[in-house]
């Protein structure tokens, strides 16, 4: 699958809660959307906006429903980045194809990270299986569960999305649906891209209280 056309676009990834977000999705599109605006006066696009998501299923509340209306009002074409199906079968099938126009695999991404960044994916690799041992660890001096095997699946895919996306356009503006992100969540894991310095904070549009 050929990823040319991403040199056209200037990406834009929403990352937060997904169903289980309880807020009007309208009122959290909105808020993000006064963010993006303002930190675009600052930073201006060079390219027009492509809203990237990560293959949720659609839901009425959360992270689905949320980027399909900031797309809605701001216009803007939604691509797809999701797992394979050897990772995960059911995630491009059930994912929200709202107005996506196009789609690109996961081990894409991967494929030109290790061809561009030599070592990033086994840097990546550590850093993610060692934030995810942490957060278990902790959870289990709070007597609570191991987090679900497939967040690790799902942090890579995070951060190979936001890394992949800008070293192939060179830019890229990342929002948060939320101020208060749970150390429990796939979006917490945020944090590793920024750590090994591929994401900046100048890239991050966080969400206003």
């Amino acid at each position: 699958m050929n990823t040319d056309f991403l040199l056209s676009y200037h990406p834009l990834i929403i990352e937060g809660m997904g169903d289980y977000d309880p807020r009007d999705p309208s009122r959290v599109a909105l808020q993000i959307i006064k963010g993006l605006k303002e930190h675009w006066v600052a930073r201006p696009p060079q390219m027009p906006i492509l809203l990237v998501t990560q293959g949720d299923p659609y839901a009425e509340k959360g992270i689905s429903a949320i980027t399909r209306k900031v797309a809605d009002e701001l216009n803007i074409p939604r691509a797809m980045i999701f797992l394979d199906a050897d990772i995960a079968d059911y995630h491009e099938p059930n994912a929200d194809h709202y107005k996506v126009v196009h789609k690109v695999p996961y081990s894409q991404l991967t494929s030109i990270l290790n061809a561009t960044d030599n070592g990033i994916m086994v840097e990546l690799t550590r850093r993610v299986s060692e934030r995810l041992e942490k957060k278990n660890t902790a959870r289990k001096a709070l007597k609570m569960p191991n987090l679900a095997e497939y967040f690790y699946d799902f942090a890579m895919l995070q951060e190979v999305a936001k890394i992949g996306l800008k070293q192939i356009c060179g830019a890229l503006t990342v929002a948060h649906t939320s101020h208060d992100i749970s150390p429990f969540s796939v979006t917490s894991f945020y944090e590793v891209g920024m750590d090994m310095g591929r994401i900046e904070a100048t890239d991050m549009v966080p969400f206003a209280k």
